[in-house]
């Protein structure tokens, strides 16, 4: 994983700081301050607050070395700065639509900011893969997990600076 680009949205690094942020600044510091009140209530192997604090701040300090890593491997593309809006690249916004005529609405995100309830697939996804270069009108065949599809690409969208600006200021 370390040879291969761990390419990210503006957006999508704004949440990563931010969920940085809040587990450094503000989870971690309870958290200690909890456990050294336990501590200090006698004896540590049968007490809850102190075990479960350990376990928990464990879990805050692997979630922010995870974070650190990716952030600093972080490479950001601006969706918007794409000179090439009629072909889908990494951040294009995708209308397709299947062989059974259902639509979907995809966008092309970092593997760390996929969400496929919300229509963001990793750019490394074999629909993502398919989709890569199509023009509006072109069919592009996948292979997935369930068989063979074929989708038409409807529409391509890129975001505009001033909405990248607004999603990564959040």
């Amino acid at each position: 994983m370390a040879d291969r680009p761990n390419y990210i949205t503006p957006a999508g690094l704004a949440v990563m700081r931010a969920r940085y942020q809040q587990l450094f600044g503000t989870d971690r510091p309870q958290l200690v301050e909890v456990i050294s009140w336990a501590a200090g209530n006698g004896d540590r192997s049968e007490n809850g607050d102190y075990v479960y604090g350990r376990k928990k701040l464990r879990e805050i300090d692997r979630e922010l070395g995870w974070l650190a890593k990716r952030m600093k491997a972080a490479q950001v593309v601006d969706p918007a700065q794409q000179p090439d809006r009629g072909r889908v690249h990494f951040g294009a916004t995708v209308k397709i639509v299947d062989e059974q005529d259902r639509e979907r609405v995809l966008t092309l995100v970092g593997e760390d900011e996929t969400d496929s309830s919300a229509g963001r697939i990793s750019w490394r996804s074999p629909l993502a893969w398919a989709l890569r270069g199509a023009a509006v009108g072109d069919s592009r065949r996948v292979e997935l997990p369930g068989g063979a599809c074929e989708y038409e690409v409807l529409a391509i969208s890129y975001p505009d600076a001033h909405e990248v600006a607004a999603l990564s200021a959040t």
